[in-house]
């Protein structure tokens, strides 16, 4: 089910016009389905069913603490890539022994901190990491549980900013040396070595990757376990795609034309890829964050202005990239869609913010709905790298997050106020 969409001509998230929250909280403004929420991550719950499993939610994607709470409540995992993150997740009611501690450049003090939490794992990505890894633990006296991140250079198809699988990719230990770095692993006396971990990319729309890196994953166990060396713990990431083009339909939108207009729902993606992996007799991990939020959430923003030159027509907006980066971050797509729907009539423009910088775009030459002066839009599908990539640029205070729950409206985070930047 979405719970943001349209009833006759208005916007809702879920029993709330949205257009009742921009008039209360003010603009710019993101709004989260808690129930969307809730689905999502159960949605991944059931596609699992009786395989030995758990779900971690990637923090990256959206830390705010009352949504942290709201999973760590459903008996969600924490996959973290810092110590913040770390502090976060343990401060939301997080078990440690559902945490695993990934990224490329962990410090001594990060690791120290995670040993001294007693978190399930960390996914290790070079031989100098399983270095210091082992030096901080036999200094501490303990024992680090840890995987080996595998680069299987397997193309995910999907944005080159957000892919990470390939062999030009900073992430991972290469394909031809995982069985030699496993090995020297296993004589290390201060880990103990318990799984293999791969993570090729983000919004990943196809299941032929995963499939593809599945298959990778059981045939180098195969070798490992011929090896002498037996692992007990898949952790398989992260990347399942969501629904940006098209999120929410009326017959007064455009519509976006596209080859690949319906992104596979999570139970799709675990239905082509846990046949395979359960082949190994492993616990599979899953590390989904984009997929659990993303189309929870919506930035709110009113139109400050039009203007039109000889080549264009500009809506000037009071959000910026400021408030959501991924458009002038890598030309990200977000549909764009009026509060209240009164005219058919559409328009080619660029949706512009107020910042300083000629990427400060939400979207270019995008036909959609007319809008005018004063008019609150709906930036869709922004529950995830919206408000944890915001930033005071431009002296300008950070949004508000609202919580909708039914009829209940909370706020998760208070508007940034003027006096509190520095």
């Amino acid at each position: 089910m979405n719970y943001i969409a349209y009833k006759e001509n208005i916007l809702y998230c879920e029993d709330i016009p949205l257009s009742e929250l921009a008039e209360e909280y003010g603009t710019p403004l993101y709004v989260y389905s808690k129930n969307q929420i809730l689905e999502k991550y159960r949605s991944f719950i059931s596609g699992l069913g009786n395989v030995k499993y758990q779900v971690c939610y990637a923090l990256k994607a959206n830390a705010n603490h009352h949504i942290l709470q709201l999973l760590a409540t459903e008996g969600a995992g924490a996959d973290v890539v810092s110590a913040g993150e770390l502090y976060l997740a343990l401060k939301a009611g997080f078990s440690p022994d559902k945490i695993v501690f990934a990224g490329v450049g962990k410090r001594e003090d990060e690791i120290e901190f995670a040993l001294k939490q007693n978190i399930f794992s960390f996914n290790v990505e070079s031989v100098s990491e399983l270095h210091t890894i082992s030096r901080v633990a036999l200094r501490m006296g303990k024992k680090a549980r840890i995987s080996l991140r595998i680069n299987p250079d397997i193309d995910a198809q999907s944005h080159p900013y957000i892919t990470t699988g390939l062999q030009s990719s900073k992430f991972g230990i290469e394909a031809s040396k995982a069985i030699e770095v496993y090995t020297y692993a296993a004589t290390l006396s201060s880990l103990e070595l318990v799984g293999i971990h791969t993570h090729i990319g983000s919004q990943i729309t196809k299941v032929e990757p995963f499939i593809e890196t599945a298959n990778y994953i059981v045939g180098l166990i195969g070798k490992l376990r011929e090896a002498g060396i037996n692992l007990t713990h898949i952790d398989f990431g992260g990347g399942f795609g969501v629904q940006y083009i098209n999120a929410v339909l009326h017959e007064a939108l455009p519509q976006e034309e596209t080859s690949n207009t319906i992104v596979p729902a999570p139970a799709e993606f675990l239905a082509a890829v846990l046949p395979i992996l359960q082949t190994t007799g492993c616990s599979i991990w899953i590390e989904p964050g984009r997929s659990i939020i993303a189309d929870a959430g919506v930035l709110i923003t009113r139109v400050i202005s039009t203007k039109e030159n000889a080549l264009k027509k500009f809506v000037i907006i009071d959000s910026g990239m400021n408030d959501l980066l991924r458009p002038s971050l890598y030309q990200a797509y977000h549909q764009i869609v009026p509060l209240s729907i009164n005219t058919y009539e559409t328009e080619k423009v660029d949706v512009v913010g107020p910042i300083c910088e000629s990427t400060d775009f939400f979207a270019r030459d995008r036909l959609l709905a007319k809008s005018n002066t004063g008019d609150y839009l709906a930036v869709l599908t922004t529950g995830a790298y919206g408000f944890v990539l915001s930033s005071n640029y431009n002296g300008r205070p950070r949004p508000a997050e609202i919580l909708v729950n039914g009829d209940r409206v909370r706020v998760i985070r208070p508007r940034q106020m003027m006096g509190e930047l520095e």
